[in-house]
Order: structure tokens, then C-alpha cells, then sequence
């Protein structure tokens, strides 16, 4: 083997042993989830998360513009939840207290007991949490506004007389990119998938870096 192809040889393989550490350090992004349409000229129109405005536990405003630019969590919940919203919110909390400091994700919760669920209620379940509001988010609002944005985060939020609490709800949590796309969500009641969810939550935050 002459010099030049031992050299050839040397670069190729150093070649493949960067590509392989690349593709270590860099995962895939997280996928863009829904239906997607395609239009006449080839372009992918990808779902998105509508304008929405709520109030929050401080009386402030919360719609699109709070969020522009960050990622964010959603959930649905109320605050006397029999069942499922306890164990959803104590993993929340590890959500909150893991990234609590990165100033790119936030975290929005909208209640579905808009009767009971006042600010005045959702103020003092902040407290009891230990939340920040510039962080997170307990929202109230319009009945149908609130129900209906659940189907865009691919929720179940629906008022059910025979269901624990008399509401119907999934227990989800869901990531937003900062484009309003849904990029990942779990089972807020199970810890293991709740650690996958931060995964995910790290990877998506990663993917600015990476251009």
C-alpha cells in the first residue's frame, strides 16, 4: 500500500469516527406532531397552536405574546381534582424545579373549573405549590376558549358529570416550541414518562444551539 492511500485510508476512517461523534452529540429534532397539510406549490403547513388570552393567578394577562419566543408545558387540571391532577402536578414541579432557571421554557396550566377555579382560588393554590408566576402559569378564562384550545394541544378537557370531580381530563403534558408547534408530550401521572418528557424538553431546547 503506497503512502498516499495509507493517507487516504487514515482520512476516511477519521472521516467516519467525526461523522459518529456528530451524530452522538446532535440527536434528530423532536418531531412536528399533528396533521400536516401540504399546498399547491409544495409547501408543509404544520398545525399551530391558535391566539388564546387567559388570566392568571396575578390578575395578568396571559395569551400568545407572553410566550413569544419560548418554549413552553401545558397541562389542564382544577384544583380540587380527586384523582389524577395531585400526581400530575408533583411531576410538573419537577419540571418546573429542573428548568426553573433556563429562562427559555415556561410552563402555562389552564384550569377547567372555571366556576370554582378563581383567581383568588388560583393565587393560593401558587402559593401552596411554591410557584413563580413569571414562570408559571395557572390560567383561567372563558368556558369555551379554554375547552376548546385543549384539542389543540391534543387533550381531553370536558366537563363530565360522572367522571371524579365531575371532569373529564387526560393528565397530559404537552411541549410547545417557540413557533407554537407541539414537539412531545407524557403521561403526567407516571414518573418514568415524565423523565422521558424532560428529555425531550432538553433536546428541543438544544435544536437553537445546533444552527
Amino acid at each position: 500500500m503506497t503512502f498516499i492511500r495509507i493517507n487516504l485510508v487514515i482520512l476516511v476512517a477519521l472521516a467516519a469516527l467525526f461523522h459518529a461523534c456528530f451524530n452522538q452529540s446532535s440527536p434528530k429534532k423532536l418531531p412536528i406532531l399533528g396533521e400536516r397539510d401540504v399546498t399547491a406549490s409544495g409547501d408543509t403547513i404544520y398545525p399551530t397552536i391558535p391566539d388564546f388570552q387567559f388570566i392568571d393567578q396575578d390578575s395578568q394577562i396571559v395569551n400568545n405574546a407572553t410566550f413569544a419566543g419560548k418554549a413552553y408545558v401545558v397541562d389542564f387540571f382544577f384544583i380540587h381534582c380527586p384523582t389524577i391532577c395531585p400526581k400530575v402536578k408533583a411531576n410538573g414541579l419537577r419540571v418546573y424545579q429542573k428548568f426553573k432557571n433556563d429562562d427559555r421554557l415556561l410552563m402555562l396550566s389552564h384550569s377547567i373549573d372555571i366556576r370554582n377555579d378563581t383567581v383568588g382560588a388560583l393565587h393560593h393554590h401558587a402559593q401552596k405549590l411554591g410557584i413563580e408566576s413569571s414562570k408559571w402559569h395557572l390560567v383561567t378564562g372563558d368556558h369555551d376558549a379554554i375547552y376548546a384550545i385543549a384539542d389543540n394541544y391534543f387533550s381531553v378537557a370536558t366537563e363530565d358529570p360522572s367522571a371524579p370531580g365531575g371532569f373529564d381530563h387526560s393528565g397530559r403534558l404537552i411541549l410547545v416550541d417557540k413557533n407554537r408547534h407541539v414537539r412531545s408530550f407524557c403521561d403526567g401521572t407516571d414518573a418514568e414518562d415524565v423523565d422521558r418528557f424532560m428529555k425531550d424538553i432538553e433536546r428541543l431546547l438544544a435544536e437553537d444551539q445546533v444552527k
